[in-house]
């Protein structure tokens, strides 16, 4: 039996940050992995899937028509761009493999990392039995840190099979791109995988929004917005409409939808992609060997240093990622996995502040979000004051003939003006989003910010313009361009 400073179940973001972050303060840390290295944060996931999306933007441009050149004779195939897709997910795990390789062997390093392959369950509190292809191995550790991440959400009735009815997990074992596909969940990982294949123009995309619009949690704009976008592209969205009845035949699927007005739709499509979520990673851990009891949701509740409660009490169990029920964000996971080890090491630091995420959604054209927005604020009942900038206006979108976008910036509609969210569209929008983060995390104002000076041309000048429009200050007018600069605020009654 072998015993380690700490022992990290599962290898994605939170795992792999832990484990060297370990490193730094001389743990010697075992890392259980039973799949795929990375996890879900490199192979049938983040990595996989932006990878895929870059390819289908690539493809998409090149297919234009309207910038004065034509691309001739322009295919794709499917087996060659899954195949790219993979090498990507691989290289990362080679980097990820390399340096554990080299902790591992390192000799002038305190700690070290070990790599266990193998489906890792709790015997007592402070031992797991990991479980691989030839053995068996009984391993202890001083602090334990479960980092299980999640996999696609079930749907009721629809096993998957792997062929024509797939998840998110699936997408890489297609043989080609299908003449049909039925995504069922119109969240964000549904809305990026229609913007995929819609992108491709190989396949004919329906969509199926259970509710009145895409994007349920985001403002009435964004959404409509997105809706718009992806229909632009090809993509036929089903507004309130329910899945009544899947049934396979041998050449295709036939699908029944209901609607809210009381009509009903048949279609046949090839594949369906289930995408209406993801459930955390846990039971097969046997949590409760340890003394841990899930929330009904299947999650571990932490403190703010990670450390799951056992009978109330903070405990050597510590947490990070999706199993938290916090957002199931990569950037999350890592900075919850990088918080475990430091309080493990003593080192408190600051609280992590989960009001202030930034996210990407990788549509076309990209959504960047961070902070709050109007439905959260209404909800908090916080007065504010919301201004929207179409980048029709912003001479660099104008250049790059990519005009279709936006930047939305609501502020507290007060004395102060604290910019509080933001949500924009469009060229390098993944880019300038990180910069209004901080703004938010430092409390800063609408008059600090406008002391700026923003470089020309640029896509962030929107965020310029953005902003003096709250305070009738921009160049271009809401009067003169009503359909593209807009301001509203709202108060509590």
């Amino acid at each position: 039996m072998k015993r380690f400073d700490l022992v990290i179940i599962g290898s994605g973001p939170a795992g792999f940050s832990a484990a060297v972050r370990g490193v730094d303060f001389g743990m010697n840390v075992c890392m259980i992995e039973s799949g795929n290295l990375g996890g879900a944060g490199i192979m049938n996931g983040a990595l996989t899937s932006k990878t895929m999306y870059e390819l289908s933007l690539d493809y998409s441009i090149a297919a234009r028509v309207d910038r004065g050149y034509r691309a001739g004779g322009l295919t794709v195939d499917y087996k060659k761009v899954r195949n790219t897709v993979i090498q990507a997910a691989k290289e990362k795990q080679y980097q990820m493999r390399s340096q554990i390789e080299t902790f591992a062997r390192s000799k002038h390093l305190k700690g070290g990392i070990t790599l266990v392959q193998g489906m890792a369950s709790f015997v007592d509190p402070h031992t797991v039995k990991v479980v691989g292809a030839a053995d068996e191995t009984l391993i202890q550790g001083d602090n334990f840190l479960i980092a299980t991440g999640s996999k696609p959400r079930e749907y009721p009735g629809i096993p998957v099979d792997g062929e024509r009815i797939i998840d998110s997990n699936g997408i890489l074992s297609l043989k080609q791109f299908p003449d049909r596909i039925l995504i069922i969940g119109s969240g964000i990982i549904g809305c990026e995988f229609a913007t995929i294949f819609s992108n491709f123009k190989q396949t004919e995309v329906h969509l199926l929004d259970r509710a009145n619009r895409v994007l349920p949690y985001e403002d009435d704009d964004v959404s409509d917005y997105v809706a718009e976008n992806l229909t632009k592209n090809g993509v036929t969205i089903h507004h309130t409409a329910q899945l009544r009845t899947l049934v396979k035949h041998p050449s295709h699927l036939e699908v029944i939808l209901d609607y809210d007005d009381g009509h009903s739709k048949v279609l046949e499509v090839d594949v369906a992609l289930i995408s209406i979520g993801r459930d955390s990673n846990l039971y097969s851990i046997k949590p409760e060997n340890a003394g841990l009891e899930p929330s009904d949701k299947g999650t571990l509740i932490i403190n703010d240093n990670c450390q799951v409660l056992i009978d109330g009490k903070p405990s050597h169990i510590y947490a990070a990622g999706d199993v938290t029920g916090h957002s199931q964000l990569y950037s999350v996971a890592e900075l919850q996995g990088r918080k475990a080890v430091e309080r493990m090491a003593g080192k408190t630091g600051y609280p992590l502040d989960y009001s202030h995420m930034s996210t990407l959604m990788f549509f076309k054209p990209e959504v960047a979000a961070v902070g709050a927005n109007e439905k959260m604020l209404r909800k908090q009942g916080v007065a504010y004051k919301a201004a929207y900038y179409s980048n029709k206006l912003i001479n660099r979108a104008i250049a790059m003939r990519s005009t279709t976008g936006f930047i939305k910036i609501l502020v507290s509609n007060d004395e102060t003006q604290r910019i509080l969210g933001m949500r924009a569209s469009g060229p390098q929008a993944s880019a300038y989003i990180v910069s209004v983060a901080h703004l938010i995390n430092q409390g800063n104002s609408l008059g600090e910010v406008l002391k700026i000076f923003y470089p020309h041309p640029s896509v962030a000048e929107g965020i310029q313009e953005c902003l003096r429009s709250i305070g009738k200050r921009s160049i271009y007018k809401p009067e003169a361009f009503p359909e593209d600069i807009y301001i509203r605020e709202w108060k509590p009654e």
